[in-house]
């Protein structure tokens, strides 16, 4: 999972999002909930790296300074994201501004609280990428998903209109037609980390 063919680990990014809050789980960052005995963030940083991202960047929010304090995030580049509690499209926004000007091609972003997403459909995903025109995603039978691939030429408008909790949703609908989905429902399991219930699929 970690030859970089065709060098694209180093011309597209992994970009994490990991500034929630855990509203839903009684106020605990997501970044923070202990899986397989490390920070989710950890793990969610591993499994970029093990798909052939270069370089990683990781937006936080909430907790911040405990998350740096207490997750190993070496060799990665933290974003602080001050207005995380508007949702996940000011961490979206955020992410790729911090990727201006580092030269990498393309994002590849996922999210935090998917520990089923491992690096097989990371990897998969990592591999249609072609140039900065390149637009796809990860379905699971058929539904778009995570992690999504973003040539630099959409960074613009995904930030334009990346507002509340709707991320790049907007802008992928608008630009469906040019959008390749890569089929991973044999390789990962897209579960939210999202209630209570939910922690029963933490190790």
């Amino acid at each position: 999972m970690t030859d970089n063919r065709d060098g694209h680990g180093e011309r597209v990014a992994g970009l994490l999002l990991a500034a929630g809050g855990g509203r839903r789980l009684g106020g605990r960052p997501k970044a923070l909930l202990e899986h397989r005995g490390r920070p989710l963030v950890e793990h969610a940083v591993g499994v970029l790296r093990a798909a052939g991202c270069g370089r990683i960047h990781v937006v936080l929010g909430a907790a911040a300074d405990d998350v740096r304090a207490r997750a190993d995030l070496s060799g990665c580049v933290t974003v602080g994201n001050p207005g995380w509690a508007e949702g996940m499209g000011s961490s979206l926004r955020a992410g790729l501004d911090s990727l201006a000007g580092t030269g990498v091609t393309a994002a590849l972003v996922s999210l935090v609280d998917q520990p089923g997403i491992g690096p097989a459909a990371a990897a998969r995903v990592l591999g249609v990428f072609e140039d900065e025109n390149s637009l796809a995603s990860a379905a699971y039978e058929g539904v778009r998903g995570h992690p999504v691939l973003f040539g630099a030429a959409h960074w613009a408008g995904i930030t334009a209109s990346a507002t509340g909790d709707r991320g790049a949703r907007a802008y992928l609908r608008e630009h469906a037609a040019a959008l390749r989905l890569v089929e991973c429902a044999d390789v990962a399991e897209p579960y939210d980390i999202d209630t209570e219930a939910d922690l029963g699929h933490l190790e």
